[in-house]
């Protein structure tokens, strides 16, 4: 639950025990069409569960399973249990020690194969797991696994969260863990904890194999068990599929084997999943777990993780804008790749930094960056960030507006990429040149070229990049009479963006939007969506789009005689602006002086 309380804001919310009489109906419910017992029996066994909902169910299915015993001896059972166990907690004994028996009652009633399941499944990272994380974590057959929580959720032991999904209630999952400690030796406790750990980290890495392709770092993972058989997956929308239903766990796992020593697994699982968190996450989602996969390559004195698990906080603070922080990282991440001799982690690295320098709108140092990363890819006949690198330089050189170098360097990244079978990159290479052709005043090769990159993005569920494109098509069509496509296409991309936690970028959509509302005539419109920008780019500090924004949100407030407003939002732009020595930053410098002026 805390997953919903951090990532969409839930509230928890406490609820009380049954009252008597709801008790006694729910019972009645229960074991409706399978025995009709006296209401003071039944008030007798709601007594005993604590009028608590989870055991009160427990308790009758396990009546209801016994349709010819009396009640008054499954009550006799009952109270037999509850001289076996100690109440789980202090805090309230007799609520704890009602419950423990009932789910003692009921794990009695299993075979000695679905109990060992059930002791194991507590020490499984994460409340909510998949048969195939099961089958390792007991060293089973999937099918024999699968029969075993079919088994504990008819018994109420588990319950069905989708397919193949099962999750444990908090306080049953603490009666596993407790049956574990009294009933399972150590040594296979800890066996199953390495089994299922390791399960993670391979089946992360096929799920980064198959959804990004080459430009994750390789990793020399730490052994799989015998007999433990990973994930594997025919596309990259089943690896982003699984990645998303296995996100917590995930995390979990590298909390946990960290706290097991487990220090190598604890920083390769978010070195292999890199490329996936990148191109799909809020910088903040996995950042706390990164930093922990940190400590983890210091504990051991791994530097070659250590300087991969650099790159990766350099790639999230990149995307939460604190462009310090990332920089630092990004050259931490470049000097210990040198120092292990590893060149292209170094040229890796050395490109992450000129993203960062392109997110802060510095474009020379920017290009020097991926120069300097293709050079070095170039001299290790490294394809793939020959690809990357090449891209990365006509996006550069597009800020720069040097748009027939940009467009053949595109155009050759594009080729390249294609050749090394990268759609997502290819898609966002096509998205860039789509840019390039616009501001070259060839509309339909443009829309020729973004559509191909949304349909290639679309097909592989890469959200960012159809995003991207429509964000594209969005500004091509501006050019149209009909701003109806153009509002369309806008309001799309920025719903992606929201939704792969890119507010950056979601800003970036609103001011085009803002722009768009300018050019239909709709001055209250146009300033909502500009306010909207102005206030995203000043929290986040991006001084770049800022002023972009702010010149935009000028255009809507003057549309609407709000001549005095304009100029401060003018004047606010212009000395942004003039921080920025590049020809598309004075271009625009110069247009916000001429509207002060006119």
């Amino acid at each position: 639950m805390s997953g919903l309380v951090v990532r969409e804001g839930a509230h928890r919310v406490s609820v009380e025990t049954l009252s008597e009489a709801e008790s006694i109906e729910l019972l009645h419910r229960v074991l409706s069409g399978y025995r009709d017992d006296e209401d003071d029996d039944l008030l007798e066994l709601s007594r005993l569960c604590a009028h608590l909902p989870l055991a009160l169910r427990i308790a009758a299915e396990r009546a209801a399973a016994r349709p010819r015993m009396p009640l008054s001896e499954l009550i006799a059972d009952l109270r037999d249990e509850a001289g076996l166990w100690d109440a789980l907690s202090a805090d309230d004994a007799t609520e704890s020690e009602a419950v423990r028996t009932v789910f003692a009652w009921s794990y009695r009633a299993l075979s000695p194969q679905v109990m060992r399941v059930f002791r194991l499944l507590g020490s499984h990272p994460g409340p909510e797991f998949g048969v195939a994380a099961v089958a390792a974590l007991a060293a089973v057959h999937p099918t024999e696994a699968r029969r075993a929580l079919d088994t504990l959720a008819g018994a109420h032991l588990l319950e069905e969260c989708g397919h193949d999904r099962y999750q444990f209630h908090d306080l049953l999952r603490a009666f596993a863990m407790d049956q574990a400690q009294h009933e399972e030796p150590a040594d296979e406790l800890v066996s199953a904890q390495h089994r299922v750990l390791r399960w993670y980290l391979h089946s992360a890495a096929e799920a980064g194999r198959s959804a990004t392709g080459s430009y994750t770092l390789p990793v020399e993972l730490e052994p799989l068990p015998h007999g433990v058989a990973v994930a594997t997956f025919d596309s990259h929308r089943a690896a982003f599929a699984w990645y998303e239903t296995e996100r917590d766990n995930l995390m979990v796992a590298v909390r946990t084997a960290r706290s097991l020593g487990m220090h190598r697994v604890a920083w390769q699982i978010p070195a292999v999943l890199a490329m996936i968190i990148a191109d799909r996450e809020p910088g903040s989602t996995w950042l706390s777990t990164q930093e922990l996969a940190l400590d983890s390559a210091r504990e051991i004195d791994d530097r070659y993780g250590e300087a991969i698990t650099l790159d990766d906080l350099g790639i999230a603070c990149r995307h939460l804008f604190k462009l310090g922080q990332a920089a630092g990282y990004f050259e931490a991440a470049s000097t210990t790749f040198r120092e292990v001799g590893d060149r292209s982690g170094q040229a890796r690295a050395v490109n992450g930094l000129g993203v960062v320098r392109i997110f802060g709108h510095h474009l020379d140092d920017a290009l020097d960056d991926f120069q300097q990363a293709l050079e070095t890819a170039r001299e290790l006949s490294h394809r793939a960030f020959i690809g990357f690198f090449t891209r990365n330089v006509g996006w550069a050189l597009l800020e720069r507006s040097e748009l027939d170098a940009a467009e053949r360097t595109l155009r050759e990244a594009t080729q390249l990429l294609q050749d090394l079978g990268e759609p997502l990159e290819v898609a966002e290479s096509l998205t860039l040149l789509a840019s390039v052709l616009r501001q070259q005043g060839r509309a339909q090769e443009a829309r020729d070229a973004a559509e191909s990159a949304l349909r290639t993005a679309g097909e592989l569920g890469g959200k960012l990049f159809e995003g991207l494109a429509l964000l594209e098509l969005g500004r091509i069509a501006m050019a149209d009479p009909d701003v109806g496509d153009a509002l369309a296409r806008l309001q799309e991309a920025a719903a992606l963006f929201w939704r792969v936690g890119r507010l950056d970028l979601q800003a970036v959509a609103w001011n085009a939007t803002g722009q768009v509302y300018v050019m239909a005539g709709r001055p209250d419109d146009a300033a909502q969506f500009c306010r909207r920008a102005v206030a995203a780019q000043r929290e986040r500090g991006d001084r770049w789009q800022l002023a972009l924004s702010l010149a935009s949100l000028a255009d809507a407030v003057e549309l609407g005689g709000a001549s005095a407003e304009a100029q401060t939002h003018r004047s606010e732009a212009a000395s942004l602006l003039r921080e920025f020595p590049d020809p598309e930053a004075r271009a625009v410098h110069a247009r916000v002086l001429s509207a002060m002026e006119s």
